[in-house]
């Protein structure tokens, strides 16, 4: 079986434009590897749940004994310490709550939508 001399060439342009295409999309075509995209998947959905807890932990926080001694000494904290005093005080943990790093999430947006800045 004899191959033309023009399928060398042809071969090799298609090669250098798969590799090009490699390059452009993942450079500016907004191609992720599937690794990037369970990160940002993830990262989303974290967020999402922060998002949907923020405002039940506020209504566990209100509905706690003392909520308005509580509020007041939310206040008196300093904005960095809040989330950790809401924290702290227990009403951002949620039987759900899968990582520490949640609970810290949820403490801090809960915080402010209590106290905003």
């Amino acid at each position: 079986m004899k191959i033309p001399v023009e399928t060398k060439p042809a071969l090799w342009g298609i090669v250098g434009g798969a590799i090009g295409a490699a390059i452009v999309g993942f450079s500016w075509g907004g191609w992720v590897t599937g690794g990037t995209a369970e990160a940002d998947a993830a990262q989303r959905a974290n967020s999402a749940v922060v998002l949907a807890l923020a405002p039940v932990c506020a209504e566990r926080f209100k509905g706690a004994p003392d909520a308005a001694g509580n509020l007041a000494a939310l206040k008196k904290v300093d904005a960095w310490s809040q989330g950790d005093f809401v924290e702290k005080g227990g009403w951002a943990a949620t039987p759900g709550s899968k990582t520490p790093e949640q609970v810290t999430a949820v403490a801090k947006a809960c915080a402010l939508l209590l106290a905003p800045a």
